[in-house]
């Protein structure tokens, strides 16, 4: 968790940010300590670049162009292969990069989740150190501590974040809302108490996709952190847990009866199809990371009038994050066109370019708010003030091994609702918490 002293600074930057911004001032941006690092630029007889991601959807392509064009705006010799591999979470990704790894043909940068996801890269000596890097760019003077705890792993920096993203996000459509005279849920009985309500209207309450394989286990760590609450949460992903507490059981049946007003052909639809019903007001909700909101800002919709925003049921006041970063191959065929791509994901320019559009939050603290939207804003806000919990399906709780075993309890459980049987799952897959 942060340091209060942290979390008072932050909150203090983002109020006088947005009043800035309000009153039609300069600028709503703090001075970092150092000047804002210049990304440094690749060697200028020419070459290419290759990154690897996940980022195929609406707002999360869109964020990664726009990073794109930066870089080529300043080395226009430099080709980039854009190595993209469809699939929410990085669940196709990751087998695919694995693969490459393995066969010793590495990207020159991938896209890793800060937190425990990358120890796994680290321990087998795939990537390379950044510590020096990241202190030259400035970076470890204008990024939140709590954040650069998470990509230090033996006493090295290993990757560069490059935005904050918010899990435990209830989506919803304005106008079904409205037109049933229905309020946002606040709490797990509030959900079911609306559910009712849209289901016996005709209306899918829930949309929940699971084609990409971190749907439903997504969902289910917003569960979990609503009924242990975020200090009891983060004990479930550190060695030793105890999943036999009897609230792993309550978690799962909340899950299932969810589940349960969720659409039929679920399993056959990714998590941007699953907004996708809630834009279109066949469904009325979606429980989706903030990279929700880019999409939906890339299909022309608009906060507030289209679609509404809140924390998921039960866990207002909790902001559970995870941090999408970038880290240098051992042995990448192109190292300085790499670093030079890893300057630019950390500085200021490349973040307020990136993050509007992917719908994250900037890991600098020295953003021009200005530029950010209504959520944007809003998630600024609640990132300095609120109680932070770390994502498990998205890397920053929990190491790689015990993320799939995680993640295929659940999707399984997602076509079973079978509690018994994933209460068990989860039991087992505890021993590769380490």
């Amino acid at each position: 968790m942060f340091t209060t002293k942290w979390l008072k600074l932050f909150g203090i930057f983002s109020i006088l940010a947005l009043v800035l911004a309000a009153c039609g001032g300069a600028p709503a941006t703090t001075q970092p300590t150092a000047a804002p690092s210049q990304p440094t630029t690749a060697p200028a007889g020419g070459g290419k670049l290759e990154i690897f991601s996940w980022w195929t959807n609406g707002g999360e392509a869109d964020g990664l162009n726009a990073m794109f064009d930066i870089y080529k705006q300043q080395n226009p010799n430099i080709d980039i292969v854009n190595a993209t591999v469809a699939g929410g979470a990085g669940t196709n990704a990751k087998t695919v990069l694995k693969t490459r790894l393995q066969g010793g043909q590495p990207p020159d940068s991938w896209q890793v989740h800060a937190g425990k996801e990358l120890t796994s890269y680290v321990d087998a000596g795939q990537m390379e150190p950044l510590t020096q890097f990241f202190k030259e760019q400035g970076f470890d003077k204008v990024m939140p501590p709590k954040l650069l705890e998470q990509i230090t792993y033996n006493g090295e920096i290993w990757s560069v974040p490059v935005n904050i993203h918010r899990s435990n996000v209830l989506w919803y459509n304005i106008k079904i809302f409205q037109e049933n005279g229905l309020t946002p849920p606040k709490t797990i009985d509030d959900f079911f108490t609306v559910a009712e309500t849209l289901q016996a209207k005709g209306i899918i309450p829930l949309a929940v996709g699971g084609k990409d394989k971190f749907e439903t286990p997504h969902l289910f760590e917003s569960v979990l952190l609503a009924v242990f609450g975020p200090e009891d949460y983060a004990k479930l992903f550190q060695p030793g847990a105890d999943w036999n507490d009897p609230r792993v059981r309550q978690a799962a049946e909340i899950a299932r009866r969810m589940l349960e007003y969720s659409n039929s052909d679920r399993s056959s639809l990714g998590w941007a199809d699953a907004a996708q019903l809630v834009l279109d007001g066949k469904a009325a909700m979606t429980i989706m990371g903030d990279w929700a909101h880019g999409y939906f800002i890339s299909k022309g919709a608009k906060v507030g009038v289209d679609y509404g925003y809140a924390a998921a049921p039960g866990t207002e006041g909790v902001f559970m994050w995870l941090s999408d970063s970038f880290g240098l191959a051992k042995g990448a065929p192109n190292p300085a066109q790499a670093k030079a791509w890893l300057a630019l994901c950390g500085s200021r320019e490349g973040q307020d370019a990136f993050n509007p559009k992917k719908g994250s939050i900037p890991a600098r603290t020295d953003a021009d708010v200005s530029l950010y939207d209504e959520y944007l804003q809003y998630s600024i806000k609640a990132f300095g003030s609120e109680q932070l919990a770390p994502s498990v399906v998205h890397g920053a709780a929990a190491p790689e091994a015990y993320m799939t075993e995680y993640g295929n309890a659940l999707n399984v459980f997602a076509s079973d609702l079978d509690v018994d049987a994933v209460v068990e799952a989860l039991q087992d897959a505890a021993k590769d918490l380490k």
